[in-house]
């Protein structure tokens, strides 16, 4: 089984931490994640993370840094996810596509049914 390369970004604003929801027919559908997504041939981590935050919520993350490198097997398929910490952003963020997204205080991040990747990043944020 080839492990995916994923490009996450943890984007904080004000206190608040910007979530979508994955539609229902999505692997681990109907739970909150953070933007990102699926790291493209030609592309670095970073620059799959700008791509896919403007096309999910429509922010371009200025200066991401990397907070974390993590591997996870779901069982049915192994990622590995390269995770930015996102301070600062230009545009308007908005549910690019049909999902819900909203900005959550970092205190009740923890509260959020999350895919099990999450987890140590939600710690370490917190920590």
């Amino acid at each position: 089984m080839s492990v995916v390369q994923v490009a996450i970004g943890i984007v904080v604003i004000n206190g608040n931490v910007l979530v979508a929801q994955r539609h229902k027919t999505q692997h681990q559908g109907g739970l909150w994640e953070f933007p990102g997504g699926k790291v493209e041939q030609e592309e670095t981590p970073e620059q799959a993370l700008i791509r896919e935050c403007q096309e999910e919520v429509g922010l371009t993350p200025r200066n991401p840094t990397l907070f974390e490198r993590i591997n996870h097997d779901y069982g049915d398929r192994q990622v590995q996810l390269h995770v930015f910490l996102v301070t600062e952003a230009d545009g308007e963020a908005c549910g690019r596509e049909g999902n819900p997204i909203r900005w959550c205080p970092l205190s009740e991040l923890s509260a959020l049914p999350m895919p099990a990747a999450n987890a140590p990043l939600i710690q370490k944020l917190l920590g």
